[in-house]
């Protein structure tokens, strides 16, 4: 291959590339200078404008910012946690205990994630007001750690079959029992994996939108339910749902920044030996 081939061949995947990344940034970008304008400039396609914090404290004005936030964060790290808790014990029994159903478990599970939400609302909504849940940050932890268990479940099995079966068995030799061989051994040498996938735990959490629109209201709601709050009947005021947008994913994109090269080193785990 020569040399002038190589370098139209980099040129044009670079290209490519940026004009992908350009795409996708792009909303976000828009939603950022809107947020800075007054809604007679919002309706403006324009980008020259003069910047201003009126949006900001109008919704500041009209929102409790930080009881919303508190809520999502107290949800996003709960349901974390939980699934955390729950799916590296299956993960374990699943990678050096399989069974003969063992994957069908795991593509059943999967399987859920297909469902569409709005199809097992009435029961949830019916069990939840039943039960006490409605409008609690322990309700909105339960059903989003149970759509989010497959998705822990698969990562955590995914890693856990990277580690080489030899250690614990060596391990259970020495006299190690089942919860000294996962505390000691197992997570220690997926720790890179485990923390990916609680990060993207945290993501998913605290950008689910329609279970905390469905099952909260004022005492349980989370950023979510403040970013909707901000869309009524009389219209869309462009530059105070921007605001309120940008105060909402503000936080988990700047933890997502910091946190990208611990993310893809997890996501990467034991892709190359």
């Amino acid at each position: 291959m020569s040399v002038a081939h190589s370098r139209l061949r980099y040129g044009i995947t670079t290209a490519v590339a940026w004009s992908l990344a350009i795409l996708v940034f792009f909303p976000i970008f828009w939603m950022m200078i809107t947020s800075f304008k007054t809604e007679e400039q919002a309706y403006q396609l324009s980008v020259i404008f003069q910047p201003t914090l009126q949006s900001f404290r109008e919704v500041f004005a009209r929102s409790d910012y930080l009881s919303f936030a508190g809520n999502s964060i107290a949800i996003s790290l709960g349901v974390t946690l939980l699934s955390l808790l729950l799916a590296i014990p299956a993960a374990y029994s699943m990678a050096f205990f399989p069974g003969p159903r063992t994957q069908k478990i795991l593509l059943w599970m999967m399987s859920t994630k297909m469902m569409p939400s709005v199809g097992v609302l009435l029961p949830v909504y019916l069990l939840w007001k039943n039960s006490g849940l409605l409008d609690t940050v322990s309700g909105l932890i339960i059903i989003y750690t149970l759509i989010n268990l497959p998705i822990a479940v698969w990562m955590a099995f995914t890693y856990f079959c990277e580690v080489p079966k030899e250690i614990l068995e060596a391990a259970r030799i020495d006299g190690a029992n089942t919860w000294q061989e996962i505390f000691h051994l197992l997570l220690p040498m997926s720790l890179p994996g485990l923390a990916s996938t609680g990060l993207l735990l945290l993501i998913l959490s605290w950008n689910e939108a329609f279970w905390s629109i469905n099952l909260s209201s004022s005492h349980a709601a989370p950023l979510t339910v403040f970013i909707a709050s901000y869309s009524s009947p009389e219209g869309l005021f462009w530059a105070k749902l921007s605001a309120a947008s940008l105060l909402a994913v503000a936080p988990i994109m700047v933890l997502g920044w910091l946190a990208q090269k611990q993310l893809v080193r997890g996501l990467t785990f034991g892709a190359v030996k």
